[in-house]
């Protein structure tokens, strides 16, 4: 029987949601971007979507047109367009009474550079959308040039010899708005990836995911290794894991054990930090000085449940 679509979501007759990435999609093997897509086909569930796709990756995930991978309305944008073209029909569905969620799914370079225009207009205006980031630390579909998102040390196609600024804080830059929610997402850890993303579709206003999205082709990784390069970012403390509501209320979702281990198998799996020579006894500092300011701004004495 043909499943009836449902405000926007194609859906079953128990009202289960179809996978949000449909079969025969243009994604690489081992892309991040195509788990956190499945993560987000749970925390839809029902609700009603639309998505606006910048130039990048996720673009070219759609496949070749009139078909569509996506099982929700979708639209492509050129890089800094995208927060605009999601004001546009976030305002639509407002003046239409719509209960739609206007999401943009975005990559680093989309957000922390060539869009970060558009997206801080977006967020100072508190528009109603959901900005998600898949951070894959590249510009993965122009050639895999270093953006600001890049961390030292990885060598780029435009970095050869590896990259020597640090990575921006987006966080940083979004707190500063004072937007009602913003988090860092776990692809390895989906139950928090799941509540986090079905609280940023149902709270009001600008809300933004931030997203390590391992890219086997960028990072010079194996694709089945891409979860559990996550899980040792966590563990290690290199990508922290956290909300912020309101711009000033800081939560930690996730207390990291800080394992030199963990983070020296980090870089070992990923060829793009071996020419730069870079090591854990190198990032260590600073992934301590990050803790410390995040622990300060949360609050927290006593460490966080591990997941």
């Amino acid at each position: 029987m043909r499943e009836p679509i449902l405000g926007g979501i194609a859906q079953t007759e128990q009202g289960r949601s179809r996978p949000f990435l449909r079969a025969g999609n243009m994604n690489c093997g081992g892309c991040g971007m195509s788990n956190i897509l499945q993560l987000l086909s749970h925390a839809i569930a029902g609700r009603n979507v639309k998505l606006v796709i910048p130039a990048s990756c996720g673009a070219i995930t759609a496949a070749v047109y009139p078909h569509s991978a996506f099982d929700v309305p979708a639209i492509l944008t050129t890089f800094a367009s995208a927060a605009s073209v999601a004001t546009g029909l976030a305002s639509v569905a407002r003046i239409n009474n719509e209960d739609t969620r206007v999401i943009c799914l975005a990559g680093d370079g989309g957000t922390y550079d060539i869009g970060l225009a558009t997206l801080s207009a977006a967020a100072e205006r508190n528009e109603n959308i959901l900005y998600i980031c898949y951070d894959n630390e590249i510009y993965g579909n122009t050639g895999g040039q270093r953006s600001s998102s890049t961390p030292a040390g990885a060598t780029t196609a435009s970095t050869p010899d590896g990259k020597t600024e640090a990575k921006k804080d987006i966080m940083a830059i979004m707190a500063a708005h004072r937007i009602p929610y913003a988090a860092t997402v776990s692809i390895a850890h989906a139950d928090d990836a799941v509540k986090k993303m079905r609280t940023a579709l149902d709270t009001g206003g600008f809300r933004f995911l931030h997203i390590l999205s391992p890219c086997p082709t960028g990072w010079k990784s194996e694709p089945a290794m891409g979860i559990e390069l996550v899980r040792l970012a966590v563990r290690s403390g290199l990508f922290p894991v956290y909300e912020i509501v309101d711009g000033e209320r800081y939560r930690i979702s996730i207390e990291p054990d800080f394992s030199d281990e963990a983070l020296a198998m980090y870089l070992s799996l990923q060829r793009r930090f071996r020419k730069s020579g870079i090591t854990e006894a190198g990032l260590r500092p600073g992934i301590e000085k990050y803790w410390h300011g995040l622990r300060a701004l949360s609050g927290r004495i006593v460490p966080a449940r591990r997941l």
